[in-house]
């Protein structure tokens, strides 16, 4: 058996997440659901709730890698819940879960784990023009060391095509 593609959505938690956040990261999980690849998610709410409706409504297989150590907290959407206990620190573990990262606006939280990606060279792509701290690293690097560059796309289609060449690259 051929091991499924693992592609991690990130953002914005409840707090700071808009309707337009939403509207993208639900397309975004439809779109990774069609792919037949797997997505991972922090497994709460926000960005990674509607990702995650969006996958379970394409039939998708969906993953919450959760801070807590009570898997109820995870969103209604995940199919699969690891509940880590590890706090914030789960930040590196979904990181290096995925196979490349899509990333849906955010804040700091966001940015820890496209730094936790960063560090481990994996591919990723961030939608344009949603603001939040990674906002000015889109089409650049996140330091000198040049390990992957951020990829800039318009939309959930472009960012889940882009993702899938990263990876396959």
């Amino acid at each position: 058996m051929v091991k499924k593609r693992q592609i991690l959505v990130i953002g914005h938690n409840t707090n700071g997440c808009t309707p337009e956040h939403e509207k993208i990261a639900y397309a975004v999980g439809m779109e990774i659901a069609k792919s037949d690849s797997v997505l991972i998610t922090g497994g709460l709410g926000g960005v990674m709730t509607a990702a995650a409706h969006g996958a379970k409504d394409a039939d998708g297989l969906t993953v919450g890698i959760i801070p807590q150590a009570d898997a109820s907290e995870a969103n209604e959407y995940c199919d699969i819940v690891i509940p880590t206990g590890m706090g914030l620190t789960r930040d590196f573990l979904n990181a290096l879960t995925a196979d490349g990262v899509i990333i849906v606006g955010g804040g700091s939280g966001t940015l820890s784990e496209t730094c936790a990606a960063y560090m481990n060279k994996k591919p990723m792509v961030a939608i344009r023009n949603l603001n939040g701290p990674v906002a000015q690293y889109i089409d650049g690097y996140l330091d000198h060391r040049k390990n992957v560059k951020i990829i800039g796309v318009d939309d959930a289609q472009e960012a889940v095509k882009k993702i899938l060449e990263l990876i396959t690259a």
